[in-house]
């Protein structure tokens, strides 16, 4: 599940960065949109799909670090 959580992460910070475009970049700094032909293609709205569910993925970390501590988190100590 490691690969999953470093390719959920890495989709997340995608998101976080072309949010922060919108935000600082103007309206139309979207970068998925411009990579992608427009936010309404397909494509782009299954990179927000993905990056979406990616950010409902990274709440069981986030979750579970509160849970047991993020050192414990990191080093993926199982506490019953």
């Amino acid at each position: 599940m490691k690969w999953l959580n470093l390719i959920t992460l890495a989709l997340v910070i995608v998101g976080g960065l072309n949010w922060g475009l919108v935000a600082f970049g103007g309206y139309g700094a979207d970068l998925v949109a411009s990579l992608f032909g427009g936010a309404d293609t397909a494509a782009a709205r299954v990179v927000y799909g993905l990056v979406g569910l990616s950010a409902l993925w990274q709440l069981a970390p986030l979750f579970r670090s509160a849970r047991i501590g993020e050192v414990n988190a990191e080093a993926n100590v199982r506490t019953h």
